[in-house]
Parts: structure tokens; sequence; C-alpha cells
């Protein structure tokens, strides 16, 4: 029994069987999204028209587009991120390289005199 979970817990929950919703970033959030943009977009158009159908076809759409419009702006904040933990952290490196050193950028050359 234990080892049922242990397998059930590496697996993951696949939509479609293609898509890996546990493991991939930003899946989660933008499959919520989508399906609230499909409802709200589905709901209005039904409320305006009365057409069941088109209404159906508008809420698919507006699933569509919702989850790929959350899923890109989600991705996008998500290399934004990796691109400044990178850059801090080549700043960090260099500072532990540097520090102490005539090349320190923080050493102010009049700052080392002592008092006289």
């Amino acid at each position: 029994m234990a080892g049922e979970e242990g397998e059930n817990r590496d697996k993951g929950f696949r939509l479609l069987g293609i898509l890996d919703v546990q493991n991939t970033p930003c899946a989660r959030d933008a499959i919520l999204h989508g399906a609230g943009g499909s409802l709200t977009a589905g709901l209005l158009h039904f409320l305006a028209t009365s057409r069941v159908r088109r209404s159906f076809d508008v809420g698919f759409a507006g699933f569509m587009l919702t989850t790929v419009g959350s899923w890109f702006y989600c991705r996008m904040n998500n290399a934004k991120l990796r691109v400044q933990q990178r850059m801090i952290q080549g700043g960090i490196k260099n500072k532990v390289v540097y520090e102490g050193t005539p090349l320190d950028p923080t050493n102010k050359p009049g700052a080392e005199s002592g008092p006289s």
C-alpha cells in the first residue's frame, strides 16, 4: 500500500494524457484561469443572446484564449525572474571573489587612509 502511494505521487495529474499539470510550471493556474474565462464568456453571451450553441462556442473560445494568455503571461514572468536571479547570483559571486582586493568596487580610494 505504501508503494502505491509513492507511484501516485510521482505520476502526477495528466490532463488529456498530454500535459502533466502537477509538474509543469504555470499549467495549473492557466487551466483554472481558462475555466473561469470560459464560464464567464459563455454565460454572458448566453444571457445576452439566449443562443445555447453559439454560447458554447464563445465559452470554448474564451477558454482557449484565457488559457493561452495566462500561460504565456506566467511563463514570461518566470523567465524574467530567472534572468534577474542569474544576474543577482553573478553579482554575489563577483562580490565574494573581489572582496578585500584593490578591484573591489565598494572600496573607496580615500577610505583606506587611517587617522593621522
